[in-house]
């Protein structure tokens, strides 16, 4: 359970039940009222070598911007939705790109009007749509502070058309494997080798119990998925994903591997990392390797063309090899 060192909140969340709620959940921690979740000065100006120590920190507001994003991958829109940024540090974490060294926890308490959109547009479309809630932080940890991801299943199973899905590092599970939700719900698990998880997800899940709480998703009858992501290409990386794939298929439960669907990302990384990693993270491992990557627009990296070919080829083989009959929704 993640308890902040400190707190900042805009004035406005008293507003709000949730926000009531957070305020007296955290009552004895130190807080500081400010103007706009965006833009808090003093964590800004703060150095690289702080951002382990600004993870610590949890900001509440109230979230301004709900403009969907259109995705066609497992989703047809990326919703902003109850909280942005993570209190776990993998050093390859996309929010960085946007947030920098600010990709901290925030909190947004307004959260009848953010799935009331949802669903009025979801209701108004004329094919069922799914609605990516995920894609800014990871709700299972969430949940374990706000309780949002229950509220938000609870509320949503009530309505007959959409989906929504999110990924998750997490296992904890539990609290929402006894939820009505019409299996209009898509969970989807985030999986790496377990020497990947320890060098460079810190703050996450171990692999074990990811896959339980697969399962446990499973037997709930929610709809799962998992991704392979992201794929990085350490020196033995055939060797490390190869023993992924096969630990799967060995702990999977038969539900589980009857009917999960994969999803494979190969890493990319930005100069920003590699600047805040090497600061806040000295004796981490390298992730930029100049002889496999290349760039990808201003101060971003990815895996050369030729390299990527080679590693898609290597999933769609191994996957099929052990899960013959289950659906690779995309390879980026």
């Amino acid at each position: 359970m993640f308890v902040p060192d400190f707190i900042y909140y805009e004035k406005d969340i008293e507003n709000y039940e949730l926000g009531r709620v957070l305020l007296e959940k955290y009552k004895d921690i130190d807080k500081k009222i400010i103007e706009n979740h965006n833009n808090i000065e003093e964590m800004r100006k703060k150095s690289n070598s702080e951002f382990s120590k600004m993870k610590r920190a949890l900001i509440i507001g109230t979230r301004k911007t709900h403009k969907f994003v259109e995705n066609h991958k497992v989703s047809d829109f990326l919703v902003p939705y109850t909280s942005s940024g993570c209190t776990a540090m993998c050093l390859y974490c996309y929010l960085v790109c946007n947030y920098n060294k600010c990709a901290y926890l925030r909190l947004f308490v307004n959260r009848e009007k953010m799935l009331e959109k949802i669903i009025k547009e979801a209701n108004k479309a004329e094919k069922e749509l799914t609605f990516e809630i995920g894609s800014n932080s990871d709700l299972i940890l969430e949940n374990t502070i706000t309780g949002n991801l229950e509220w938000t299943i609870k509320e949503f199973s009530k309505n007959n058309k959409g989906y929504l899905t999110f990924p998750t590092k997490f296992s904890m599970v539990d609290s929402i494997c006894n939820i009505q939700h019409n299996k209009r719900i898509i969970t989807r698990m985030s999986v790496n080798p377990e020497s990947i998880i320890n060098k460079v997800e810190y703050g996450t899940s171990r692999l074990k119990d990811r896959i339980e709480a697969i399962n446990k998703l499973a037997e709930a009858d929610y709809k799962i998925g998992i991704l392979i992501a992201p794929v990085i290409m350490v020196e033995n990386w055939k060797e490390e994903y190869e023993n992924l794939i096969k630990y799967l298929y060995e702990n999977l439960s038969k539900k589980a591997k009857k009917e999960v669907f994969f999803e494979i990302i190969f890493m990319t990384y930005s100069y920003v990392h590699r600047m805040i990693n090497g600061d806040a993270f000295p004796n981490s491992i390298q992730l930029y390797n100049q002889d496999l990557m290349t760039g990808r627009g201003r101060g971003k990296y990815m895996y050369k063309k030729q390299i990527k070919e080679e590693g898609e080829k290597f999933f769609r083989e191994k996957l099929f090899e052990y899960f013959p009959d289950n659906k690779i929704i995309y390879i980026v």
